[in-house]
């Protein structure tokens, strides 16, 4: 496995770089902003394909780099489901997998810190943002934190996990940079209470100042998604009610680019292909099973996911190719159930 673990002196956050292999897909947790073309770099010269990029919250101290990569790289954007950010491609709750080529990441909601905290766990390796530092933990006084809540993720999720797991945490201001969970149970100062209330106590006795960044930060990360106006002015994208209309019609074949495990979370709409958007690509270029699709038959394609994130970049790709009978359904499959249509089980 090719494992990177990055430093940005500024804000003093660690970034993840993770794949199974030389020359094949990676993701990235936790990325900023200021670092975006190091990460490129980097990419390029461990020949990976950058897949998927992850927050583990809503940043407060940097400018996350997930829009920035995305907009390069046409990766995958992923944050929790409870996060602000207006759009991502992908929201991810408690039990949720990531994957990615060889690694699957399990989610585990742990709320405390932010309102939308999430850790991620691959192995014997546990990626836990800013819920659990190196002899540390997340602030609870902004972001919607709640201090009884993070004692909860801490005691009753994070530190159940098994003793040897490492902790790769978001931040460290002292120079660390990986723990235990058998470390920080017996060395964390913060970790050493009996209740909830103990905990809450000791952190509302912290009187931080806020981070340096916040008023820039948590509006900037609020607001990555995708303008997707310009694609919509070309006339690639049909609403929801236009959509309905094409369902069932022998000219149209409705394409869903979600991950599996989200697919069967959410539903698919009925009579749709698979085609995930790691591979779609190869899929809408010459020789790929749907620019063939639509060279024998003269089928229109309807590509839709789950906000419309990943549509959009994919009929772009599509419509590069050639393809210029592809649209994608505005707003996915988040607007088309709020729009009550029916969904089934893949």
């Amino acid at each position: 496995m090719i494992f990177r673990q990055l430093f940005d002196h500024e804000s003093c956050t660690y970034t993840y770089l993770l794949a199974s292999r030389r020359g094949g897909e990676a993701l990235l947790i936790d990325p900023v902003l200021d670092r975006v073309n190091r990460y490129v770099q980097l990419l390029e010269e461990l020949d990976l394909r950058l897949v998927k990029a992850i927050d583990t919250h809503l940043h407060a101290d940097h400018v996350t780099g997930l829009g920035a990569l995305r907009d390069r790289t046409r990766c995958v954007t992923v944050m929790g489901q409870h996060s602000r950010a207006d759009v991502v491609a992908m929201r991810v709750g408690d039990g949720d997998r990531i994957d990615c080529e060889g690694l699957s990441l399990e989610v585990m909601y742990t709320p405390g810190h932010t309102d939308d905290s999430n850790c991620y766990r691959l192995d014997n390796m546990v990626f836990t943002g800013d819920t659990l530092l190196i002899r540390g933990t997340g602030r609870t006084d902004f972001q919607h934190g709640d201090a009884r809540a993070q004692y909860d993720s801490l005691f009753n999720r994070l530190l159940k996990l098994p003793e040897d797991t490492l902790v790769y945490p978001g931040h460290d201001y002292k120079g660390d940079s990986v723990s235990t969970i058998w470390e920080e149970r017996r060395h964390n100062p913060r970790l050493q209470v009996g209740s909830a209330d103990e905990y809450a106590a000791l952190m509302a006795g912290l009187n931080l100042p806020n981070p340096r960044m916040m008023d820039v930060a948590v509006p900037s990360n609020m607001k990555i998604g995708l303008p997707q106006q310009e694609i919509e002015a070309r006339g690639w994208v049909v609403s929801v009610a236009e959509a309905l209309a094409l369902l069932g019609r022998p000219d149209v074949v409705f394409v869903d680019l979600r991950d599996r495990a989200e697919r069967a979370r959410h539903g698919v709409i009925a009579g749709s292909l698979h085609a995930p958007y790691a591979s779609i690509a190869d899929e809408v270029g010459k020789g790929g099973v749907l620019h063939e699709l639509v060279a024998a038959t003269g089928k229109r394609l309807v590509f839709y996911c789950a906000y419309g994130e990943r549509s959009a970049m994919a009929v772009e790709m599509a419509q590069q190719a050639g393809l210029a009978s592809v649209c994608h359904l505005a707003g996915g499959v988040d607007a088309w159930k709020v729009a009550g249509a029916p969904v089934v089980q893949p």
